[in-house]
Formats: C-alpha cells, structure tokens, sequence
C-alpha cells in the first residue's frame, strides 16, 4: 500500500471495519482499528479478546468486520490468532491453500485482556515467535465490565475499585511499563501510538503487520466514558496526553534499539492533562496535590531515560 499521506485517502481506501457499531460517541477504539485494517493491502484475519471492541462490533446477527473475525475469550485473542497462524504454516507446507495472497495475522485486545488476565498467553505466543501482530487499545480500565482498575490504570485514577474519597486517592500503584516488557521477549518491533498522531501510528502499524514475527503495538485510546470528559474531546486529550509526555510516542527494533518519534514543540504540564479528566478530579484537593507533583517527577525522569536510551544506541 502506498503511504497515506492525508486522511481523505482513507475515505478511498476499501473498509474492512464498517461504521455501523456501538461504541460509544467519542471513542477512540474505532479510529485505532480502522487505521490497522487499512495499513496493509494484505488479506487479514482478526482475533478479538472480549471488551468494548467485541462486545459493540459484533452485535449477533450483525458485524461491523468485512475481513475474516474471530472472538474467542476474555484473554486469548493472542493464541486464536497464533492458532490460526500456525494452521496457515501447516496448509502451505502441504500445498492445500486456495490462494497466493500471503496474510496477515492480527489480534486485539483490551488492557484488562493484555497488561492484566492474556498476558502470559500472549508472551507465550511470543516466546513461540508467531508471525503476527498484537495490538493493545490502551484505554487504562476495564471499560466494559463497570469501570474497575487494571495494571493500566495510573496513580490516582478513581475507578469503581480504586475508589478515591475520604481514605483513598485513588489507585496507588503504578501503571505497568508493557512496552519494555514486550521489548524484553526480544521482539522484531513494538512501538506506541496515539490516534491524534495518525501519520506516526499508520507508519508503526504497517511496519508491525509487515515485519516478520510477533510485533507489538500499545494504542493510547482515550475512554471519554471512564476517563469522564466531553466525547467531543478525545482528539484534544490524546494532544494533552503526549504533549505532556504521560504518553511518550517510541518505537523499539529487536528489543533494544529505541527512537522517539515524536517531540512536542511545546511540552504542557501532566497537571494539565490530569485536570481534564474528573477521573483525577481529587488530586487536585490541598491534601493529594503531592500526587500531581509525583506526576510530573515520574514523567520527566521517564523521559529523560527515554531519551538516554535513544542516544545509547544499544
């Protein structure tokens, strides 16, 4: 597929994932997965993990995917697909395939079914080295079962389990590292991407679908329901996310090689983007605005190790 160089091509480009879903008004779920199903002009076949995607695209007798689909369970999107992969190697070495078109393999899943309950299935199937792509859309909670904290969710975030009021803040733990742990499993390729970025992310998932090997690829998706802004607002959200550096936008090649590819102009305080979500609306109370400052300190030391890392070249 030739690069896509503005966003009107896409109105051009053949729609494997239709508009007719209910996700909800603002989600940034539907951007993500339309920009993956249009980054390659190879056949693909899809495996979905149980969570808003799923529950909202395929409402029986009804889906919004024009491609080959598959949902399997809460966790195990990765092995579906790594099954489905393996079946392909089989048919090919013994001649029994009906086309030439070579595919490719695609699993998605929520943060709950990737940071939380599929991980040990997906870094299974990258430990195994399955020719496919995992693609996590990030949206910090579990989203679909009633808002309750995952190993996404950040510091102080208020979810229906990490409840903040007169004795808690909100979660107390950190948000899990994903990106460097996938990168640990010596992955060929995994990368993050924000859809207010849509040049950098429709680069990094082409390059992800088209490299050989488990790739990776963790999508910040602004959840205007659980992240509690306006729907209108998710574009402007995911700018304050990686303008603020809470969301840093890199790419790793075989594990070690890291580059940044992108570098706000001008970068806007985490305060900022935390105080444009009512998730973190209590932060900002005399008594939790420590939190706001361990924030902004976490965030600038992750950089500047980001950027250490790039300049070291290994």
């Amino acid at each position: 597929m030739s690069e896509i160089k503005n966003l009107k091509q896409y109105s051009r480009a053949s729609e494997r994932f239709e508009g007719a879903h209910l996700l909800c008004p603002g989600c940034a779920h539907g951007m993500i997965v339309r920009e993956v199903l249009n980054a390659t002009e190879h056949p693909l076949l899809i495996a979905t993990s149980t969570g808003c995607l799923e529950v909202s695209t395929a409402v029986y007798p009804y889906t919004s995917w024009d491609t080959p689909w598959i949902h399997i369970g809460f966790e195990n999107s990765s092995t579906a697909i790594a099954g489905a992969e393996a079946m392909y190697k089989a048919l090919k070495r013994k001649n029994r395939l009906y086309s030439d078109k070579e595919p490719k393999f695609v699993a998605f899943g929520g943060d709950g079914s990737t940071y939380d309950i599929g991980f040990q299935f997906i870094s299974g199937c990258f430990e195994r080295g399955h020719d496919f792509t995992y693609v996590c859309l990030d949206n910090e909670v579990y989203a679909n079962t009633g808002g309750q904290r995952s190993g996404s969710t950040p510091l102080g975030a208020s979810t229906t389990t990490t409840p903040a009021g007169r004795v808690s803040y909100g979660k107390k733990d950190r948000k899990k590292d994903l990106l460097f742990i996938m990168a640990a499993h010596g992955a060929p390729y995994v990368a993050q991407v924000a859809p207010n970025k849509w040049k950098d992310m429709s680069k990094k998932i082409k390059t992800a679908i088209e490299t050989e090997g488990p790739t990776f690829i963790n999508a910040m998706s602004a959840c205007t329901t659980e992240w509690r802004f306006p729907s209108n607002q998710t574009i402007e959200m995911s700018d304050l996310a990686v303008d603020s550096l809470v969301f840093p936008l890199f790419e790793i090649i075989n594990g070690r090689e890291l580059k940044i590819t992108y570098r706000p102009k001008n970068v806007v305080p985490v305060r900022d983007y935390l105080g444009a979500q009512a998730r973190f609306k209590h932060l900002f109370k005399p008594e939790n605005e420590h939190l706001i400052t361990e924030w902004q300190k976490r965030v600038d030391e992750y950089w500047e190790y980001l950027q250490r890392r790039e300049e070291a070249k290994v």
